[in-house]
């Protein structure tokens, strides 16, 4: 297990152990010993800054690379079926969470720009109906693939107030694209991004990805340097994870691929100056932001506090003390049994949490630590303090690692990563996760 090992053990290993987005992962959520029911889940909850998130499972194709929960061309009817049914979903969840207000929307996935302009008018309406959401005064985001862009489906989402629109590129390099079997062409993406500039969303952000088979420092160079010629407010940069259910990882298993050497770091190591040198700040290890980027106006939202509000299969909601979504799954015959079974809910099932995590003090400091960490300023002494009555080097007293390996600097404030240290982000997440939540995650999805 990972929790037995040090952190200078575990960065011996290399600095690419887990994707740490959000703690527990979803592959560590197992069936609640009672259903839950979510008027009262809520009740105990602040609901004065939530996030909406609605979560579309569908994708024109299922790239080599991906682990999401989504299955490719889907029929017409179960897509139909499944916007009726996250509508359905919104109304429940107008009665359980009583007096609320958001501060973020966001429609991801999958792919959301999959569904068409209607459909996504009707999602965008119903969270405004049925959540209350200010769709003019709320900050919202859609994710999309270049294939999918329409003029058609870029005005609704403007019209409907989305202020940002993220991208997966991977790469410009047809060989690349080859090898994430991910076929796409440059004049797509081009032709994509030229309507959405042309459809004024305040923030456009490309998606990369680095460590793809035959990528070199050059073609690389050469992939970002394309990206930063649209002059993207943000840029995300993503390590290629090959894992075992995936479409490159069955591929890797049959040609009997034990791996090489990993030069994912050193690809990364490159990116961050060229984005540097081009005035990006980075966010977090994935996440940079352009000089020109506007600043974020909207409502104060701040995921170690608040809640998310998942709508549709896959999706994930929390409180402080619950985690839920319905099952979890990558291969096309159980992702459509658990959107099939979505789709079957009727109201009762909708006000209810069945499947999920429950977050006792520990994993709630675990958790709040991952969070602050991984992203900047940092882990404030003081907020911690203030949340949970004790210090936190006294709760984890493993981050002293952090400063003894000199992957973060502590002024007695704030504890912050620093560039090492944030390079290694996928290293220090998995090492603080707790051996409740390995031994699950090991467990696999259930």
């Amino acid at each position: 297990m990972l929790k037995a090992l040090s952190l200078a053990e575990l960065m011996r290993r290399g600095a690419y152990q887990a994707y740490s987005y959000s703690y527990p992962h979803k592959s560590a959520y197992r069936a609640l010993i009672e259903p839950r029911a979510l008027d009262a889940v809520w009740a105990m909850q602040d609901r004065s800054a939530l996030f909406a998130y609605v979560h579309v499972p569908f994708c024109t194709m299922r790239c080599g690379f991906c682990n999401l929960f989504a299955m490719a061309q889907p029929d017409d009817a179960l897509v139909s079926a499944y916007v009726d049914a996250v509508l359905r979903q919104m109304q429940v969840m107008h009665r359980v969470l009583g007096e609320r207000r958001f501060a973020r929307l966001a429609l991801g996935g999958g792919t959301p720009s999959f569904l068409t302009a209607a459909q996504l008018e009707r999602l965008y309406a119903g969270a405004q109906r049925w959540l209350g959401i200010d769709l003019a005064a709320t900050p919202s985001g859609i994710e999309v693939s270049p294939e999918t862009v329409t003029r058609e489906r870029l005005q609704v989402c403007r019209a409907m107030g989305v202020r940002r629109v993220s991208m997966g590129i991977q790469s410009f390099s047809d060989a690349e694209m080859r090898a994430l079997a991910r076929p796409q062409q440059n004049r797509v993406v081009a032709e994509a991004i030229v309507e959405i500039r042309r459809a004024g969303f305040e923030v456009m952000n490309l998606d990369l990805i680095y460590g793809i088979a035959g990528q070199t420092p050059a073609s690389w160079l050469a992939s970002l340097d394309s990206a930063l010629a649209f002059a993207p407010e943000e840029l995300y940069l993503y390590p290629l994870y090959v894992r075992a259910q995936t479409g490159l990882g069955k591929l890797s298993i049959r040609q009997g691929d034990a791996g090489g050497d990993d030069w994912r770091q050193m690809l990364y190591t490159v990116a961050c100056k060229r984005l540097r040198d081009a005035g990006y700040r980075r966010i977090s290890m994935r996440m940079f932001r352009a000089p020109h980027a506007p600043q974020d106006e909207g409502p104060v939202y701040c995921c170690q506090d608040d809640g998310m509000v998942g709508l549709g299969a896959g999706a994930r909601s929390y409180t402080r003390t619950l985690h839920w979504s319905t099952g979890y799954a990558i291969e096309r015959s159980a992702t459509r049994h658990i959107v099939e079974d979505f789709i079957a809910h009727d109201e009762a099932r909708f006000a209810h949490a069945t499947h999920g995590f429950e977050l006792d003090g520990e994993e709630q400091r675990r958790r709040y630590v991952i969070q602050s960490l991984l992203t900047e300023p940092g882990l404030s002494r003081a907020a911690y303090a203030q949340r949970f009555g004790t210090p936190c080097l006294s709760d984890l007293p493993q981050l002293q690692e952090l400063t003894a390996l000199e992957l973060a600097h502590d002024d007695g404030k704030l504890l912050a990563l620093n560039d090492r240290g944030i390079a290694y982000a996928d290293t220090i997440g998995p090492w603080l996760a707790s051996a409740q939540v390995q031994d699950l995650m090991a467990g696999g999805a259930c």
